[in-house]
């Protein structure tokens, strides 16, 4: 069984990358995506997206980062491509997923799986454009307004060479709505032979099996479940359950971290939003956030996880 931390826009950046794979034992992760679109960017925009990159495209805890891009010009995505890998990406993941509107309005995204032989364009020209040990992987939703073409996609998807396809097991029209359809995740997998990697609402160790025998699929990647609970990859290997003395000492850890980052306001937003995913699943969370949510210093808000946590800054 593999697990893979997901990229998320805005919040798995960087630092909570760093943060997660100290915590849990992920077998690779994938960056927020690198949006292209009409000339090769140069290489400090791939290095905003995807610092790793200046360290053997690892995280300080040694697992592997993967490079996401997101365009819809075949060429345009082959070029940046193979610009992501001279700069030591170790893979490129393809982004035919993102459900975000002011994306979707320039045609990237989720809006190209209507175009299943755009999207076999697109996957076939980044295959071509970098060495042929460099892995490229895809990212899809099962369709865009409805999962009428999610066959369709995928079969593009394995007919460019891709070498794994990750699936989200909603559409775009459907957002973040629970449920996941991991069923039809299954309907994916036994249509194509490439690998067929599941996601989406698996929050539990419960939710990651029931996904497994919906899907078929051995291979998970955790997404927003992750932050909710940052030991959860430990526990789906079978590993024990966190308790929230362990997920406080990661805040903590991820607070201490961000220091001098951004400006106080916007790094205790991060360290809120982090703290607002953890009421999923821990009913502590919800009187901590309650107690520095006008915090706007990020010392005194550290200061107040630490109090939290029952110890004290290294």
């Amino acid at each position: 069984m593999k697990l893979i931390l997901a990229p998320m826009e805005g919040l798995a950046d960087y630092w909570v990358r760093q943060a997660l794979t100290a915590s849990a034992r992920y077998d690779w992760c994938v960056s927020e995506f690198v949006r292209v679109s009409g000339e090769v960017l140069p290489p400090r925009v791939f290095y905003r997206w995807c610092p790793e990159l200046r360290h053997g495209a690892r995280t300080l805890a040694g697992t592997p980062v993967h490079l996401q891009l997101l365009g819809s010009d075949p060429a345009c995505v082959a070029d940046n491509a193979a610009r992501a890998v001279e700069l030591g990406a170790p893979a490129i993941d393809l982004n035919f997923g993102c459900p975000a509107k002011t994306v979707n309005r320039h045609r990237g995204g989720a809006v190209l799986l209507d175009e299943p032989e755009l999207v076999h364009a697109v996957t076939a020209a980044v295959r071509a454009a970098v060495p042929a040990a460099v892995p490229v992987s895809v990212k899809m939703r099962l369709g865009n307004a409805d999962d009428g073409r999610a066959l369709d996609n995928a079969v593009a998807v394995q007919d460019a060479g891709a070498a794994w396809l990750t699936v989200h097991g909603r559409t775009k029209r459907q957002g973040y709505r629970p449920p996941a359809y991991w069923d039809r995740i299954g309907d994916i997998r036994r249509a194509v032979a490439l690998p067929v990697i599941a996601n989406g609402e698996i929050w539990t160790r419960e939710d990651a099996r029931r996904c497994q025998r919906e899907s078929g699929c051995d291979d998970l990647m955790l997404g927003r479940g992750a932050v909710a609970d940052p030991l959860l990859c430990r526990e789906v290997r079978g590993g024990p359950a966190a308790g929230w003395d362990e997920v406080l000492a990661v805040l903590c850890r991820f607070a201490d971290a961000i220091v001098d980052t951004g400006t106080d306001a916007q790094l205790c937003g991060r360290v809120k939003q982090w703290l607002s995913y953890s009421r999923r699943r821990w009913p502590e969370a919800g009187p901590l956030l309650e107690s520095v949510k006008r915090e706007t210093r990020l010392a005194p808000l550290t200061a107040a996880l630490y109090r939290a946590a029952g110890t004290q800054p290294a």
